[in-house]
């Protein structure tokens, strides 16, 4: 696939993602993948990409008082350095595929099946469980190269933690900080310049995923509700978890030399 025709596709799911308020890393790692992508510079573009769309969404619901750290706090303070661990552990290309396709599929469920909390329900969640849901998130984020909010969004969700706006944020926050500190980690683990010059052909997307990002966050999809926006991305997320899914079955199989090791 052209790059070009890659860079169109990273700026309708930056935008979409970015209506929702997430960054959209996984999506950005799962067509990198299916485009052929050098694995071990993947997580590393997708994480830029991630930290320019998220930013914005985290520093506007930080201005408008969504951010409560005092009950933020707890979901970071694991998170951080599991996600730089996370990046830094080396994994086979089918088990890191195969990681990549089944956090996809249960990421499109919980978008597809989202419910909102009662707006007047505070479910308080206690510091040890906060830090290690942060912290499993955080690893899981670092080693498949995504920010993790998309997961941590329907726990808090199903939990009732607080309300839509709060959790929106908190989510936004946490991919940010987990995309940052992956990186590094990723940074770490390539081990050298001769390998990050493997990502200048994608110079391209840098652009793309500012621009869908932009409008995703100030436009807000004013065209389709919020729950149309996160059907619609919740059907590309689970279109491209089945994609993966099927490569790595067919790998298992040994039917196709497409995922080689």
């Amino acid at each position: 696939m052209k790059v070009a025709l890659l860079a169109s596709l990273f700026f309708v799911t930056a935008l979409l993602y970015a209506s929702v308020g997430f960054g959209g890393g996984s999506t950005y790692t799962a067509l990198l993948v299916l485009t052929g992508a050098n694995y071990l510079i993947i997580p590393v573009i997708s994480l830029v990409c991630n930290i320019l769309v998220v930013s914005g969404n985290s520093w506007r619901y930080y201005r408008a008082g969504f951010v409560k750290w005092a009950r933020v706090w707890p979901f970071l303070v694991l998170s951080v350095p599991m996600a730089w661990i996370g990046g830094r552990i080396h994994v086979p290309k089918t088990i890191f595929i195969g990681l990549l396709a089944l956090a996809l599929f249960f990421a499109g469920l919980a978008l597809l099946f989202k419910t909102e909390p009662k707006s007047d329900v505070r479910t308080p969640i206690s510091l040890p469980i906060s830090a290690l849901v942060g912290g499993g998130l955080g690893l899981l984020s670092g080693i498949v190269g995504i920010g993790g909010g998309i997961f941590l969004a329907p726990i808090l969700h199903k939990m009732d933690w607080s309300k839509a706006k709060e959790i929106a944020a908190l989510c936004s926050l946490f991919i940010l900080v987990n995309s940052v500190s992956g990186l590094t980690g990723q940074l770490i683990k390539l081990g050298g310049v001769q390998q990050l010059e493997l990502t200048r052909p994608y110079w391209l997307l840098i652009p793309m995923v500012l621009i869908g990002g932009y409008i995703g966050n100030h436009m807000s999809m004013k065209l389709f509700s919020e729950k149309t926006v996160r059907k619609m991305t919740a059907i590309l997320i689970l279109f491209v978890a089945f994609r993966l899914l099927w490569q790595i079955t067919l790998e298992i199989l040994s039917i196709s030399p497409i995922l080689e090791t």
